[in-house]
């Protein structure tokens, strides 16, 4: 079993306090859960509820999970989905149960949330320098024969002072379990990572010659290079990803690679060209996607850069929905929300107004931009207020609750520590919303 069953039940029995973000409206001096939510039937505007409020859809997730894992499967590649777009263990359990190799993280501190919950193989996609994360890398590999942990390294200094923290703990602990890293290839301009092959030979050669390290093959990110489907910007994405691929023959052709090489790249933008450009090495190698976005999809950077859009064999469908209600209606053409920078990411786009729901109940779209006059887009956001631009004659009224999709799920998640997971039950019990069927819980 790939993580704790056990654990990841256990989490809709914790207690859910009524100060909790989007809990204001529970019962004083009762004890709430995620099940006994569930058990009762509640539901998202039944009054239970406080706004703004984060919620995420069971069966986009589900379908979104499925169809990740048979695009990977159909071109032959594996996936390590990165935790910390959700940092949600309930979430990271549908992802290994369809299939995942592991995990990837970033930090030893997501590394950690992970162990808790019996995760058993790690890709730390990142390079380990501090002292105390290092330590805990090794207490948990000596711990553990089960457990597996990889790391990058991109420099002599690097592979230095990772091989010099191991060796400085008990004789044995680290012996018969080398670290296995991954050398890391970058780009000029780009992120961490060697910029050029021939340097990351050198730095493959230092980590194999350490008596706590072995090289276990090559890791890049391509994500800053485009961001944008044009033949120029796919070409180059392409391009990258060779590089990475020949990096890897050069290493096993140098005898630098312990056992079969893992080559590996981001993924969640342009899975599409990473998979098949890395996959041509995938006859000797294990390749791995360490796409983490798919798992919820958005309204906004991803429905615009990934190919798993429309009429995709491998359709992704938008999970989260942000809820807010109307403040204030101060002009014509403006609507102020009870929902900003505190609840929702803009690094990538403002959020995407989807519905509304009016004080009948009912939830009505939005009409399409150019379909029905000036298009309804928030345009600014505030700590706590998003402005919302509207036809002059719109119903929306003070009350009234808008839904938002988000762009870039990494930086909406991390705002929330409950999400109300939701059915598709919406229009029931006297058109109350959708019915919460679970709390996810994120640990950032």
């Amino acid at each position: 079993m790939a993580f704790d069953p056990g654990a990841v039940a256990a989490l809709s029995k914790i207690p859910i306090p009524s100060s909790a973000k989007g809990f204001g409206g529970l019962p004083a001096g009762t004890t709430t859960t995620a099940e006994t939510l569930a058990a009762r039937g509640a539901r998202l505007f039944d009054g239970t509820f406080t706004f703004p409020q984060l919620t995420v859809r069971e069966s986009a997730v589900a379908h979104n999970v499925g169809q990740m894992a048979a695009f990977c499967a159909s071109v032959g590649v594996d996936l390590a989905p990165h935790a910390k777009t959700t940092m949600a263990p309930q979430l990271f359990a549908r992802q290994l149960a369809a299939g995942a190799w592991g995990l990837t993280v970033a930090t030893t501190a997501q590394a950690q949330v992970c162990r808790e919950f019996g995760v058993r193989r790690l890709l730390l996609a990142n390079e380990l320098v501090d002292p105390a994360g290092i330590a805990w890398v090794a207490a948990e590999l000596a711990a553990d024969a089960g457990f597996d942990l990889y790391c990058y390294v991109d420099s002599i200094d690097g592979v230095r002072l990772l091989d010099r923290a191991l060796a400085s703990y008990a004789p044995g602990s680290t012996d018969s379990r080398r670290l296995p890293v991954l050398v890391e290839l970058g780009r000029e301009g780009g992120r961490t990572g060697c910029r050029r092959t021939e340097d990351a030979v050198v730095v493959a050669a230092a980590a194999a010659a350490t008596g706590t390290l072995s090289v276990a093959g090559v890791a890049g990110y391509e994500g800053g290079i485009a961001h944008d489907r044009s033949f120029e910007a796919l070409a180059a994405v392409d391009a990258y990803c060779q590089r990475l691929v020949d990096l890897a023959d050069r290493l096993v052709a140098s005898a630098l690679v312990a056992g079969r090489p893992i080559v590996t790249a981001g993924g969640s933008a342009f899975p599409d060209v990473v998979a098949a450009a890395l996959g041509r090495a995938s006859d000797r190698a294990t390749v791995l996607l360490r796409s983490g976005c798919y798992i919820t999809h958005d309204d906004g950077e991803y429905a615009r850069v990934s190919p798993f859009t429309g009429s995709s064999p491998y359709a992704l469908t938008a999970a989260i929905e942000l809820w807010a209600q109307v403040l204030s209606r101060p002009e014509p053409g403006l609507v102020l929300l009870g929902a900003g920078r505190r609840d929702v990411g803009f690094d990538q786009g403002f959020p995407v107004p989807r519905s509304y729901r009016a004080a009948d109940g009912a939830v009505r779209p939005f009409a399409a931009p150019g379909a029905g006059g000036p298009a309804v887009q928030v345009f600014e956001l505030n700590d706590q207020h998003a402005y919302l631009s509207v036809p002059v004659g719109s119903s929306l009224a003070v009350g009234d609750h808008v839904c938002l999709g988000i762009s870039h799920p990494c930086t909406t998640l991390d705002r929330w520590r409950h999400v109300l997971q939701v059915a598709d039950d919406d229009t029931g019990v006297a058109q109350l919303g959708p019915s919460v069927t679970d709390v996810v819980l994120t640990y950032f």
